[in-house]
């Protein structure tokens, strides 16, 4: 059974791979890759991401790097930043349509890896 899984994996992480590398795809760097994970978990669950909470999300990343990250990302089409309605002060953190995109694509990628 492990091998099937481990087979299951590998195909995906291959398929994912030649997403990634598609010329009409931004490329991620791990940090802004690991990021977009992490909120994509919470857009999921229905939840809103402040810039502010966005930067002291991971222990392991400074502050000063995530904000240089979500600059990258939104300029890359990845992400938007909204303002609150009642406090122009607050920003959310909200896909992109090329977040969007490159999930709709995993997702792709992982019914092809299931399939074969």
């Amino acid at each position: 059974m492990n091998d099937l899984f481990s087979n299951l994996y590998l195909q995906f992480l291959n398929l994912a791979q030649a997403i990634r590398e598609l010329p009409d795809f931004p490329s991620l760097d791990p940090v802004e890759e690991r990021l977009l994970n992490s909120f994509a978990s919470l857009w999921f669950q229905g939840e809103q991401i402040t810039v502010l909470q966005a930067m002291s999300m991971s222990s392991e990343i400074s502050p000063t790097t995530v904000h240089r990250r979500l600059k990258s990302l939104r300029g890359k089409g990845m992400i938007v930043l909204v303002s609150d309605d009642s406090d122009n002060r607050i920003k959310y953190v909200q896909p992109g349509g090329r977040a969007e995109n490159y999930f709709g694509l995993l997702g792709q990628c992982m019914e092809k890896a299931r399939s074969r």
